[in-house]
């Protein structure tokens, strides 16, 4: 009998200064919901499904949460994030008045629109979105 095919999936967790203000950017970018809510810990999901989650810097004993100002945030990390509405994405962007990393295009080589902003604590997150053309 062969066996099942194993999954994975990402669940990224992000350590950050105010766990309800970046959870209320994230829910106003992503269009997502609070599954858990609170000033310690968030958990954020999308249609039922867990997407991001949100941990406060130096509450707890955990390797790497501590010590928020000792390195860049994500140096070297993108969140990407995939969606089917790219211009309610981009007007969400727009009303939070992100700090913009790449203003919203047509990146040439994978041919999908796409966006790079920072959010509350510096960390880079990317918008992607098939193209409206095709060929």
């Amino acid at each position: 009998m062969p066996s099942k095919p194993r999954q994975v999936r990402a669940q990224p967790l992000l350590a950050v200064r105010d766990v309800a203000a970046s959870s209320r950017w994230y829910q106003q970018l992503l269009g997502c919901e609070s599954a858990h809510g609170g000033d310690e810990y968030e958990m954020l999901v999308s249609n039922g499904e867990p997407l991001l989650q949100l941990h406060a810097w130096d509450l707890d004993d955990h390797a790497n949460l501590t010590g928020p100002d000792s390195a860049p945030h994500g140096h070297g990390v993108l969140l990407w994030f995939e969606t089917t509405d790219f211009d309610a994405s981009v007007k969400a962007a727009q009303a939070l008045k992100v700090d913009w990393v790449e203003a919203p295009h047509e990146n040439p080589n994978s041919r999908r629109w796409e966006f790079w902003v920072r959010d509350l604590d510096g960390y880079v997150i990317v918008l992607s979105a098939e193209s409206r053309r095709r060929g």
